[in-house]
Parts: C-alpha cells; sequence; structure tokens
C-alpha cells in the first residue's frame, strides 16, 4: 500500500489560519468537510501514512480525488461555516445532523414595559427586535453573558420577574452587576428601557460610537482620580470587545448576495466567489486567471464579473472589492442577463465598507490572496514549467546554454540614504538561498552607480572557488560556480551600469540582461528595442518571481541596518522607548534628516512633546 495518496498538497501550500476543508471525489460530490484552527496542522493528520489512519478515515481519503479549503477569521466563524456546509452538501462521511429546527435568534421584547433580552426561535413575538440568525445557540449565549456586563438590562423569566416583585429581592443577575434590578425599584423603568435600547443599538452596529464614548469617559474618570468607575468601564469595555470578537459570518435571513475577492499582481489575478442565498454561505467559487494586458483592479472586476454570469443568474446586490468605471452600464448589463434568465429586480454594484458583509468581504478576499499564493507556489515547483521556462529564456535571449544558475541584483534605498543591495540566486529555477547575498553600498549618486559598484563586487572573483561578497565584515564566502546569467532590476540605464562593470572586471561569458517593472520588458546591453516575453509564459513568470525575490531580500536588508542606525542613535536618550523612535523613523524617514530638523519640526512627531524634542535636538547636535 502506497504511503499516502497522489492529490496530497505540499505542506507549505497550505495556510496555518482558521478555515474549513473539503474532501471531494473525482465527480466533485463533497465528501466530508470538517473545520480547523490551522488548516495546516489538521490537514496533515489526514495525510499521514495509510496504514496508520483509522479504517474509516482511511476510507475517506481514499474515495477522495481532491481537498480544497476556505480560510477565515476565527474559529468560531469555521464553525459556523463547517455547519452550514455540512447541512448543505450532507456530505457522507460526516456525522448526520437529524433536527429540522429553525436557527436561534436574539431577541429584545421593546414593545414591552420592562423589555427583555432572550433567546429564541420564534420570529413573531409582537414589538420585538431579533438579530441573527446564529448556527450554535450557546455561541449566542456566550454573546449575552458578555453584552450584560456592558448593558445590564433584565434576561429573567416572567415568573423570576414577578417572584423578585413580589419578595422585594432581585435574582442573582442584579446581585452580581448583571441586572439594573427595575424589578426592586433601583432603577424606573424608563432608564431601563434606555438600557435595552443601548442594548439593541449596540448589537444593530452602533459598537464603535459605544467604544469611543465608553474610551473617552475611562479617560476622563482616570484623570478625575476617580479609578473604581475607570476601572468599572475598562470591564465594559472588555465585556464589548469580547462580545465583538463573537461576530458571525452568518448574514440575516433575507440576504441574498454574492461577494468577490480578488488578488493580482503584474501575471496573474486569483479570483474567489461566495455566494450567500438566505443569509449563508452556500456556495463558493475560485479560480486563477494569466493576464494578458497590464489591467488595474477596476478593469478585472468588469472582466470577471461577466466571466461568472455567463451561465449563472446573477443577485441583486454584488460585493466588489473596487467599483469600475463602467459599474452603471455593467450593473444594466448584469440586471439584463437576470431578466433573460427570469428574474425580475435591478443588480447592484456596490464595496463593502463597515459591517458584516464588509467583515465577509474581507475574508473573501484573505480567500482569493491564498489561492494566489498557492497558484505560483504550484507553478514555480512544476518541473515541467519550469523546465520549460528556462528553455524559452535561452531561446529568448539568444544564450548557447540554459541558464541553469540565475543571479539577480536590487538596490534599496530611502531618499538616497541607507543604500544596500540584494543578490539572490536561483539554480533549475528554484531559489538557492544559502547563497544569497547582502551588499552595504556607500553614498551614491543614483542607482546606476549602485549597480555598477555591486556588480563589480560580486564579480572581482568569479572565477575563483570563493569570493569575499555580502556585509562589510563578512567572511569569505563559497560560490559554486560562475553564473550563466545576470540579472538587473531596471531598464537601460541599469544595464548598461552592469555592462561597464563586467567589462572593467574583464569578465566575459556570462549573459545580462534586466526587467523593467512597468511593462515587464525584458533589456540587454546595447539593445535600442526590449525583449518582449508572452505574458501568460513560463519565462516572464520566472523573470518576475526571481525579481520580486531579489527585491524582498533587498528590502529586508535595507529596514533591518535602518532599525539598526537610527536605535543605536536614539536608544540613550530618555524618554524614548521603541515605539517613539519608530514614529521618528517613520516621519523622518532617516538619522540624517532627523539631525538636520528643529526642535519644532521634532514636536510634530506624534508622541514627542516640546521638552523631549530640545532633548532630541540638543542630543543629535552634540
Amino acid at each position: 500500500m502506497a504511503d499516502t495518496v497522489p492529490y496530497r498538497p505540499k505542506p507549505g501550500d497550505i495556510p496555518t489560519r482558521p478555515g474549513v476543508y473539503r474532501f471531494s471525489d473525482a465527480s466533485g460530490r463533497v465528501l466530508y468537510v470538517g473545520k480547523a484552527n490551522s488548516l495546516r496542522a489538521r490537514l496533515s493528520n489526514y495525510f499521514a501514512p495509510l496504514r496508520t489512519l483509522h479504517e474509516r478515515t482511511r476510507r475517506m481519503v481514499l474515495a477522495a480525488d481532491a481537498v480544497e479549503w476556505t480560510v477565515v477569521g476565527s474559529e468560531f466563524e469555521a464553525l459556523q461555516l463547517e455547519y452550514t456546509w455540512i447541512k448543505e452538501f450532507d456530505p457522507p462521511f460526516n456525522v448526520k445532523f437529524r433536527d429540522d429546527k429553525t436557527y436561534p435568534y436574539l431577541a429584545i421584547t421593546l414593545g414591552d414595559p420592562v423589555p427583555r433580552v432572550f433567546i429564541t426561535r420564534n420570529r413573531k413575538i409582537p414589538g420585538a427586535r431579533y438579530f441573527g440568525p446564529y448556527t450554535k445557540v450557546w455561541a449566542i449565549r456566550e454573546t449575552v453573558d458578555q453584552m450584560l456586563k456592558a448593558f445590564p438590562m433584565r434576561s429573567c423569566t416572567e415568573s423570576t420577574y414577578k417572584r423578585a416583585e413580589q419578595t422585594g429581592r432581585p435574582c442573582l443577575l442584579g446581585d452580581i452587576g448583571k441586572c439594573v434590578a427595575p424589578c426592586v425599584g433601583r432603577v424606573t423603568n424608563e432608564e431601563h428601557k434606555s438600557v435595552a435600547l443601548d442594548f439593541a443599538s449596540f448589537m444593530g452596529g452602533n459598537d464603535s460610537r459605544y467604544l469611543a464614548e465608553l474610551t473617552t469617559r475611562m479617560k476622563r474618570a482616570a484623570a478625575e482620580q476617580d479609578y473604581e468607575s475607570a476601572a468599572r468601564i475598562r470591564d465594559q469595555l472588555g465585556a464589548l470587545e469580547a462580545a465583538l470578537s463573537k461576530s458571525t459570518i452568518v448574514l440575516h435571513d433575507d440576504i441574498d448576495v454574492d461577494i468577490f475577492g480578488i488578488a493580482h499582481d503584474e501575471l496573474a489575478a486569483a479570483v474567489q466567489q461566495f455566494m450567500v442565498r438566505g443569509g449563508r454561505i452556500r456556495g463558493v467559487r475560485g479560480w486563477v486567471v494569466d493576464k494578458e494586458l497590464d489591467l488595474d483592479l477596476g478593469a478585472l472586476v468588469d472582466t470577471v464579473l461577466q466571466k461568472a454570469y455567463e451561465d449563472a443568474v446573477p443577485p441583486r446586490e454584488i460585493l466588489i472589492p473596487e467599483l469600475p468605471d463602467d459599474s452603471a452600464a455593467l450593473e444594466l448589463l448584469l440586471t439584463g442577463i437576470r431578466a433573460h434568465r427570469g428574474d425580475t429586480g435591478r443588480v447592484t454594484l456596490r464595496s463593502a465598507q463597515r459591517g458584516d458583509k464588509a467583515a465577509l468581504a474581507l475574508t473573501v478576499a484573505t480567500n482569493a490572496h491564498n489561492a494566489l499564493v498557492l497558484y505560483k507556489s504550484k507553478r514555480s515547483g512544476d518541473f515541467v514549467a519550469r523546465s520549460q521556462a528556462l528553455a524559452d529564456i535561452q531561446e529568448a535571449l539568444g544564450m548557447p546554454d540554459a541558464p541553469l544558475r540565475m543571479e539577480c541584483f536590487d538596490v534599496s534605498h530611502l531618499s538616497g540614504t541607507n543604500i544596500v543591495a540584494s543578490m539572490v540566486v536561483f539554480e533549475d529555477g528554484l531559489p538557492k538561498k544559502d547563497q544569497y547575498r547582502r551588499f552595504s553600498i556607500p553614498e551614491s549618486t543614483d542607482d546606476t552607480q549602485s549597480i555598477y559598484q555591486t556588480l563589480s563586487r560580486r564579480l572581482a572573483n568569479v572565477d575563483q572557488e570563493t569570493t569575499r561578497a555580502g556585509d562589510d565584515d563578512q567572511a569569505v564566502k563559497k560560490f559554486a560556480y560562475r553564473p550563466n546569467l545576470l540579472i538587473v532590476d531596471g531598464g537601460q540605464p541599469q544595464v548598461a551600469a552592469a555592462a561597464k562593470a563586467m567589462a572593467d572586471a574583464g569578465v566575459t561569458g556570462i549573459q545580462l540582461c534586466g526587467i523593467a517593472k512597468r511593462l515587464e520588458e525584458i533589456w540587454l546591453p546595447d539593445s535600442d528595442y526590449p525583449v518582449i516575453l508572452p505574458r501568460n509564459s513560463d519565462a516572464l513568470f520566472l523573470f518576475q518571481r526571481i525579481r520580486d525575490e531579489a527585491h524582498r531580500f533587498a528590502i529586508s536588508y535595507q529596514r533591518q541596518r535602518r532599525s539598526k542606525d537610527i536605535s543605536t542613535v536614539l536608544d540613550g536618550i530618555p524618554g524614548l522607548g521603541p515605539s517613539r523612535i519608530r514614529e521618528l523613523l517613520r516621519h523622518f524617514g532617516s538619522v540624517k534628516q532627523l539631525r538636520a530638523a528643529d526642535a519644532e519640526a521634532i514636536t510634530e512627531v506624534k508622541g514627542i512633546g516640546p521638552a523631549l524634542a530640545e532633548v532630541i535636538h540638543r542630543t543629535l547636535r552634540a
């Protein structure tokens, strides 16, 4: 028996975030739905050696043909989505749900003289305001328990309330501060109803206003040294934030909406579509497209929507990451498609900004980003695609052999200061991270001079077994062999500077090129026209990946150097901690510009007062 199944994903391709996973067979039928706090940790259990799996698990894994996952914001949201999809797909390997009850709601009886908050499945109570639905009763109970700490309104039954009125003694909730006890006259009915209205308003989405008001009151109480009140308000804030953390991804049951998330770069775009019907996620679609043209997000949205509804009926509301310029015309087109397929009603395009829909849109966008990363990882890990990319690069650049070893260089600086450069190495189309190098560059006039200095240092001993390259104080490091291809990030000027460094070093037999980011053009030395590779080619994908890796490596080193420089200068100043140092760096960009500023300019930085600004100014000028 084989150790595992052929469709097993690479561990590095699986996110570590909470989510829901689905095993399906060759026909697309969902066999099993599960949730996980960490998708990577959970799914690895299914792909252990088959002989170690439980019999039922082994049968499910062998019957499946693929596994997919959807990332969500929290373990609680994963639980809700798992529950929804089990009800929707009825997977044969899941535990069967036998109940056919309706979903629970949170109800506040605002029409009563003394309103009450409670959980119910009955949506016909006169004068009640409802919130939900929720997929788990325990989840809404926890929410109510937290909310009563901030809005202590009545939650007891009628019999308990009448008994308290007759005896003149409140129930336990009144004694522990989770009810203002109108039953015994601690507050009037009008005051209690005001608390109930605040509870309902908060649940209705006015959470930011209450949090801001409570924060202001807490700070005011602390300033007046009323620490008991400040502590009580602090506890209320904690309760509200805890309640907000349990927000649901299940929307109201009359909501039908499609939510799109798009993640893209210069060459590809990943699309995720969540289909919400009756307030619950009924389906998820995802696909990746290669970009033939350099489209912005608005143009991508236009193309994606037309593709998505070729054979489907659009709902009345569609949430997208950005409205295209022709959104009005696109709405008319989609409305026409909806009418042609027998459904009336105008289609509206929106970009959600706040509330439950915006939270779900963020989840969709996260899944799109993960899908793009997974697509690029799979494409770069494909041996056939890498071989084709190297062969295409050889042909496009007129090289005698395929570039089995490529080195790419990038320069990073901050307004001409803290100049650094990076060198990344790819062998057989894959990164060779143990041979990456970093260079500290003295002050130079522009990027071309920095490229010249970097290449000169790299090429000084290119034909020797070892070469000194990297940090200024770094020990001698080895290179396996000379590269077939040198790549610089930039166009004609950067390529010319690199060619001059090669000529001055007397190095021949190595191909040189540059990749310009704006149009992804490949520039060769002494050429008036760039080499244009097809936008969906594996060759251009490999060029882009090595360029992006060089840029990432340079940026990380530049930030490290910048942080080290400014910390060394400022760490000894009393009153300056890491957060204020970060604010100074963000405001001025470098120690050099901070040193040139006067005390008044320094006070413009968040958290820096006149006295501290004077100390900083005096220390840097000493």
